[in-house]
């Protein structure tokens, strides 16, 4: 519930950006990747989710002119990801603003405590993996 009001929050920060958090998210990853082109499957992994929630936000972000897919010229079995004109813009801008709330998280809460937050924050990430994995095999 947490989770979905903090991600509500931060859409609504976003708005003026025509994005959600994820794409922005994969806009920038996008953009500070040193090729300028990255595989969906590598954002599947960096982000730990399916390659169909990233081909949905592709799909979005394409349909924005944000984005476009094309042949991996080591791999024409796979594909890569590169940033239209408009998407380098886009994640030049939301970058900024995502730094700009860490920045406002880190004047808040200063960045020794931030720091324990996110620990912590991984440390209930982890036993809910722990209450998943038991429960894949066992009743609690």
């Amino acid at each position: 519930m947490l989770l979905r009001r903090m991600e509500s929050a931060v859409n609504q920060v976003l708005r003026g950006q025509g994005v959600t958090l994820f794409e922005s998210l994969v806009l920038a990853a996008i953009l500070f990747e040193r090729t300028g082109e990255i595989q969906p499957s590598h954002l599947a992994e960096t982000f730990q989710t399916t390659r169909g929630n990233i081909s949905h936000c592709v799909s979005s972000l394409e349909a924005k002119g944000l984005v476009r897919r094309k042949m991996d010229v080591e791999d024409a079995r796979a594909l890569r990801l590169v940033l239209l004109p408009a998407g380098r813009r886009r994640a030049v801008r939301v970058a900024g603003i995502l730094d700009g709330m860490q920045r406002r998280f880190e004047d808040r809460f200063g960045a020794v405590k931030l720091e324990g937050m996110i620990g912590q924050m991984g440390a209930v990430e982890e036993v809910c993996r722990s209450l998943a994995r038991t429960a894949d095999g066992a009743e609690l």
